[in-house]
């Protein structure tokens, strides 16, 4: 088949789909309710030619300038809703959750790739309930503190490691947080320097990243495009997605069968692997499902919860490199309260300006600046407008955290504007929306400041994120100094209190 023949029978099948999708629409919409506003589309591809693939969050933003906070367009067929304010976000991701709750299709990540087993890319019902209650069992706000002794240990080895070599601070960033995070889960303590497991999860979460954005890759509007054979002129993705399906089948299994074995030596470390293996019944058949929910949950969290972190750390290196001012009174909070020892759990409610810092850094520069998307099981009704079945819903929760009239100066970085009279203010909209939305929610002793030139001179930092579904701050270079001799001494000591 030539790649005109392949590229006029796709117009027709879209062209196809699209007269399908008319119809349905009509039939949903008895009373001819007009679709919300939205930028003009051209036939058959409709927005096609606008989707951003750059920051889609300030595009959207400047879209609801001009449209509303509640945008509507469509691509090759497919619609798409635009959520920009908190309004309409509480209104139908949170009063309306059972309709709001659902998630596309991504042909790449769940069919092609083999992302089927997270969770929190499942279609609602009641495997993902089963998949999230599990998942909350171990990560409930209860249960958490038994970890803490566990990630104490990777701050102090962090310290260490930005001790010997500053400049590599970024893969320290990220060692530190997948360390804590498998031992957690695995009860495995990666090796320093080259670990294959961390390798291939890095791989994994990259892979994760990159085809999450809805319409990075045209089989997800397409999905017939999945049966384009490997060879086909054009098909790189194809060959991506097989390449990556074989590295996430490893990242799953290969950690779950080492603690299976490990139990069975009697050498296993306790660990939330080895919990839930014990919990396994009798009846543990596939159809039972319960050792794949413990499996794919564990997987789960790896992808969640390291990458997410170290994308929050990196981008408080660079905050604190653009805001020295921020810092230090984020050194004189400390040094009151700890009289020369390293900070613990236990002072974190003596600590409101580091607080502060914690929710000005979610709010600021955001990992997933627009969540995942969510996809409306039935047609329904919003202020006067119709949204049609399987629309897909993305709440902009960059446009609501940087909204000028709840944050005033929201591009700076200001922690202050969480305090009231030295305490947290609760008059102050907390930024827990940027872990996502409704049912779907997801579960200082160094002076750092910017790198110097050749010269001496201090080279100017922007403060860019990169595009990807988990967004992180585009490389950056700064000094990250110790600020005395004592603050050395405390970090080397710190090993041995371990």
């Amino acid at each position: 088949m030539s790649t005109f023949s392949f590229a006029i029978g796709s117009l027709g099948v879209v062209a196809c789909w699209q007269l399908y999708g008319l119809l349905q629409k009509r039939r949903d919409n008895p009373l001819g309710l007009p679709l919300p506003p939205g930028p003009k589309g051209y036939p058959l591809i409709g927005n096609l030619l606008d989707m951003p693939t750059q920051k889609p969050w300030e595009v959207y933003d400047k879209w609801s300038e001009i449209y509303g906070n509640v945008i509507y367009f469509e691509v090759l067929g497919r619609s798409f809703l635009i959520l920009g304010d908190y309004e309409s976000v509480y209104d139908l991701f949170e009063k309306r959750s059972s309709n709001y709750s659902d998630r596309i299709r991504l042909p790449m990540m769940n069919e092609m790739m083999g992302f089927n087993w997270v969770f929190g890319l499942m279609r609602y019902g009641t495997w993902w309930r089963r998949n999230r209650r599990t998942f909350h069992d171990h990560f409930h706000p209860n249960v958490v503190p038994k970890y803490q002794s566990i990630q104490v240990s990777s701050a102090r080895s962090f310290l260490r490691w930005l001790l010997k070599t500053p400049d590599d601070f970024v893969n320290h960033i990220r060692r530190t947080f997948t360390t804590s995070t498998v031992k957690i889960l695995y009860g495995m303590t990666l090796s320093e320097r080259d670990d294959p497991y961390l390798e291939n999860s890095e791989t994994v979460i990259r892979s994760f990243s990159e085809a999450g954005n809805p319409g990075t890759f045209l089989v997800d509007l397409f999905p017939a495009m999945k049966y384009i054979p490997a060879w086909f002129p054009g098909a790189q993705w194809k060959r991506k997605a097989i390449s990556w399906r074989q590295t996430i089948r490893i990242f799953l299994h290969e950690p779950w069968d080492a603690v299976k074995t490990r139990m069975r030596e009697g050498t296993a470390d306790p660990c939330i692997a080895s919990t839930l293996i014990e919990k396994l019944t009798d009846d543990n058949s596939p159809e039972n499902g319960e050792e794949e929910i413990g499996r794919s949950i564990c997987g789960a969290a790896v992808i969640g919860g390291a990458d997410t972190t170290v994308s929050t750390i990196h981008s408080l290196f660079m905050a604190m490199a653009l805001y020295p001012e921020v810092q230090k009174r984020a050194q004189d909070e400390l040094d009151m309260i700890l009289s020369g020892r390293l900070p613990d759990f236990q002072d974190r409610p003596s600590l409101p300006y580091i607080e502060a810092m914690v929710k000005e850094l979610l709010r600021w520069q955001l990992v997933t600046p627009l969540a995942m998307a969510h996809s409306t099981s039935e047609a329904d009704e919003y202020n006067g407008y119709y949204i049609p079945r399987g629309t897909v819903v993305i709440g902009n929760a960059w446009r609501i955290l940087h909204d000028p009239e709840v944050y005033k100066d929201p591009l700076e970085f200001r922690p202050e504007r969480f305090l009231k009279d030295g305490k947290i203010d609760p008059g102050v909209r907390d930024p827990m929306i940027a872990f996502g939305f409704g049912r779907r929610i997801c579960p200082a002793v160094y002076d750092i400041r910017p790198g110097l030139d050749s010269n001496g001179k201090e080279i100017a930092i922007q403060p860019e994120m990169t595009s990807e579904l988990l967004s992180h701050p585009k490389p950056f270079t700064c000094r990250i100094i110790p600020r005395s001799r004592e603050a050395v001494e405390l970090i080397r000591d710190s090993s041995l209190m371990e």
